[in-house]
Order: C-alpha cells, then sequence, then structure tokens
C-alpha cells in the first residue's frame, strides 16, 4: 500500500470527451485516495493554465502527475514531465486516446485506469522534440494537417466519425504538396501528400499512419505518401486504421534520428494538438517519459 508521503497530481481537463474529463475524474479521485495516495485535485481554466498547474506540480517533486483528458491533456502533461523524475500517469476520457491505447491503459473504464496508476509499474520511452516542446504521437504535416484543422472548427459529430467527414470534406480541393525535408542530414525534395513523422504508430483516434514505430528505439519514423488520385486515398484511408497501407507503391518510410520537414502554408499538429507551422526540425528524445503503464 502507498504511504501517506505519495503526493501525486491529478490535472484534469473536465471538458474532454463532451463532459467525460469530469466524470472520469468524479470515480478516479476517490479510488486513488482510498489507496492511500495523497492526491492534489487540479483543472486548469484553459492550456496555458494547466500547463502552470503542471510545472509547478513537477517543481514540488510530486511522484507523479496524472492527467485526466485526451492526448490534449497527455500533450501538456509531457511538457511538464519531460526529462524529470516525476511519472506520467493516464485517466483517458478524451476523443483520440492514442497514448492511452500504446499502453493498453483502459479507455472506457476510469477506475481500471485509475488502478493502473495505483500499481506504479513504470515505463521509459521516447520522445519527439522540436526545440522546447514535445510531443508523444505523430506529427501531422500534410493532408492529415488540413484535417485536424478542420476537424477542430467543427462542432459535430463526435468521436472519429468528425475526422472522416473532415478528411471527405478537404479531399475535394487538396493537391499535392511541395516539400523539402532534411532526413540525418540527407536532403529529399518531392510532392507528396503528406508527411508524418512519429514517435508512436498511431495518432487520430487509431489511424495508424506510422505502423511499427517503436516508442524506445531513439529513433523517429518519418511517412511520406506520395501523390496519389483522390479515389485511392479514399480507398487507402480505411487502410490505416489496420496499418496494411505499408504495401501501397505510394508510401515511403525512413528511420531518422533528426528531420527537418518543410512545405508551404502548413501548420502542423502533434498529438492533434496545434504544435507549430511548417518549417520545423524534430529530433527524438531517448528515454525523455516515464509512463505508469
Amino acid at each position: 500500500m502507498p504511504g501517506d508521503s505519495r503526493e501525486i497530481a491529478l490535472l484534469t481537463n473536465p471538458t474532454a470527451g463532451k463532459g467525460r474529463g469530469a466524470r472520469s475524474r468524479d470515480l478516479a479521485l476517490p479510488r486513488l485516495r482510498a489507496a492511500g495516495f495523497v492526491v492534489r485535485n487540479l483543472e486548469g481554466r484553459d492550456a496555458d493554465e494547466a500547463l502552470d498547474l503542471a510545472r509547478q506540480c513537477v517543481a514540488d517533486g510530486v511522484e507523479a502527475l496524472v492527467v485526466c483528458g485526451g492526448d490534449g491533456m497527455v500533450h501538456i502533461g509531457t511538457q511538464a514531465v519531460a526529462n524529470t523524475p516525476t511519472h506520467l500517469g493516464i485517466i483517458p476520457a478524451g476523443t483520440g486516446n492514442d497514448v492511452a491505447r500504446y499502453f493498453d491503459i483502459p479507455r472506457q473504464d476510469p477506475l481500471a485506469a485509475a488502478d493502473r496508476v495505483i500499481a506504479s509499474h513504470t515505463r521509459r520511452i521516447d520522445l519527439a522534440r522540436s526545440g522546447s516542446k514535445y510531443y508523444v504521437t505523430v506529427l501531422a504535416a500534410g493532408f492529415d494537417a488540413v484535417v485536424n484543422e478542420r476537424a477542430n472548427r467543427m462542432s459535430w459529430p463526435r468521436g472519429q466519425m468528425r475526422y472522416n467527414l473532415a478528411t471527405l470534406a478537404e479531399l475535394r480541393t487538396f493537391e499535392p504538396l511541395p516539400y523539402a525535408l532534411e532526413l540525418d542530414g540527407r536532403s529529399l525534395r518531392l510532392d507528396a501528400m503528406l508527411v508524418a513523422v512519429g514517435n508512436g504508430a498511431s495518432f487520430g483516434g487509431g489511424l495508424r499512419i506510422t505502423e511499427g514505430a517503436s516508442l524506445d528505439d531513439g529513433l523517429l519514423d518519418v511517412v511520406i505518401i506520395k501523390p496519389m488520385s483522390k479515389p485511392g486515398l479514399v480507398r487507402t484511408y480505411p487502410k490505416l486504421f489496420k496499418g496494411t497501407h505499408v504495401t501501397h507503391p505510394q508510401y515511403e518510410h525512413h528511420l531518422v534520428r533528426t528531420v527537418t520537414v518543410a512545405a508551404p502554408g502548413i501548420v502542423s499538429y502533434a498529438d492533434g494538438e496545434r504544435f507549430g507551422a511548417l518549417p520545423l526540425t524534430i529530433e527524438a528524445a531517448p528515454g525523455a517519459l516515464s509512463v505508469l503503464a
């Protein structure tokens, strides 16, 4: 049993998953306290305040920062705990919950997710870093980023279907983009539908764009989808959920330590959040995160 000296922070996005965040916290919090943890129960009014709260908890030396929400909350928590002794715990309550998928954390059962935190098994994984910002999942820097921009402007429907509708809407007008890439110092110029830089294998609620990516190999997986017809893209899209798109002739894959991605007019997304306008340089940050999994 944890002793009274074990203090953790529970940071919640109450609006995640249309209110699931608050409901999940209300179930998880008593379970964590009953297990003997001293729990700081926190929520920010916005992402900036949530990050400030998270950083303060880490500075105070809490044993773990447990985030309750979706991949956006994981993203915030990661900024605070990367390269520190503080562990990251996850109570999934969002739309995509890709990070929870990576660790088989129960996505529909907050009590079972809280039990993972209580068990306190840790796993050290890599992160991807650009400047002072980190991400866990995949950087989307093409058609997928444009879809994310549209999906974030939509209030309906919920969940994966919103991404599917945004995808179909963008397909009508999307044209391949001219990319300039630096892959561990090797230059590559080509037109492509998208470039994705994966630390993990999936994003967007299980789209396995960087299928096969390992969380602890010290490398980034760069996937390029070269130009294809719109019907071809529509046919390929369902394969992303199974990772079977890797056999497509327009698919290209590189393993690198560092990549620079440039393309005109694209705002990249990572962990489902706006990450930064291209060009960006992303590097692997080996072993930068300890997850309670």
